[in-house]
């Protein structure tokens, strides 16, 4: 007999705000497959930082998730949080 495995919190699909929506696509997704999307979108567009590549610097799509003009890689987590439910 196969043992279920409890999912984890984390591992959860979320409800995606439209702003988040435009950034990584259609919902819902665990927050793992929010992080990895949006790290292949900011890679692609070139945002991060050249001189401190932990600094990402938004363009007009991400800026509407992160309300920033530059935020860190660690403060971009708290602040994606807000747009997952």
């Amino acid at each position: 007999m196969a043992i279920k495995q409890k999912n984890s919190k984390f591992m959860q699909p979320m409800k995606l705000s439209e702003e988040l929506t435009v950034v990584v696509g259609k919902g819902p997704m665990p927050r793992t497959e929010v992080t990895k999307k949006l790290w292949a979108y900011i890679k692609s567009h070139k945002l991060q930082d050249a001189k401190n590549r932990r600094n990402i610097n938004p363009d007009d799509k991400l800026s509407r998730v992160l309300g920033k003009k530059s935020v860190n890689m660690f403060e971009m987590t708290k602040l994606v949080n807000k747009h997952l439910s």
